[in-house]
């Protein structure tokens, strides 16, 4: 009887602290262990304005959750490819229905502006896609070639993430 006891009391105990593991909020803990500051760039090469729009807010969400866990954010945005069409003010080429969609990039561009983020757009997708860089959005700097920048980065040790 006193083993069926006990075994009742461990597995007891065994489903309660179980149950506080599952109540607790998950976190980063093991993957930022000795991590002072994230160092990462996103490659953003986009075709959609939802799209880009969407993990621009998710990347805003990875800026508050490093900061969050004690970890200093020094994030780098990259946009490439059709991206560089959705950081300009010039909206000739989209269709009215996606005008919140730019705006909400817009807005997301001047809080990643305020935050000190750093965003740079490909030259060569400017001038495949004919985007002036006089129209970019404040804080968007132009450079010769995002694929030679993400090389630079990753070599400087950024973490490169591929936002497609």
């Amino acid at each position: 009887m006193r083993l069926i006891k006990s075994a009742m009391y461990v597995a007891l105990a065994l489903l309660v602290s179980h149950a506080a593991a599952l109540a607790s909020p998950p976190d980063d803990s093991r993957a930022l262990e000795g991590v002072e500051t994230g160092r990462v760039i996103f490659d953003l090469n986009n075709d959609s304005p939802e799209a880009l729009a969407l993990y621009l807010q998710v990347i805003q969400e990875t800026y508050e959750d490093l900061r969050d866990q004690g970890v200093e954010p020094d994030i780098i945005l990259a946009f490439r490819g059709q991206a560089v069409t959705m950081v300009s003010r010039d909206r000739e080429r989209f269709e009215l229905t996606e005008f919140d969609h730019l705006d909400r990039i817009e807005a997301l561009v001047g809080e990643f502006r305020d935050q000190g983020i750093r965003m740079e757009s490909c030259g060569v997708a400017t001038r495949l896609f004919g985007v002036d860089h006089g129209d970019l959005l404040p804080g968007i700097t132009p450079v010769r070639n995002t694929f030679v920048s993400l090389t630079g980065y990753q070599a400087q040790g950024y973490a490169v993430i591929p936002i497609y």
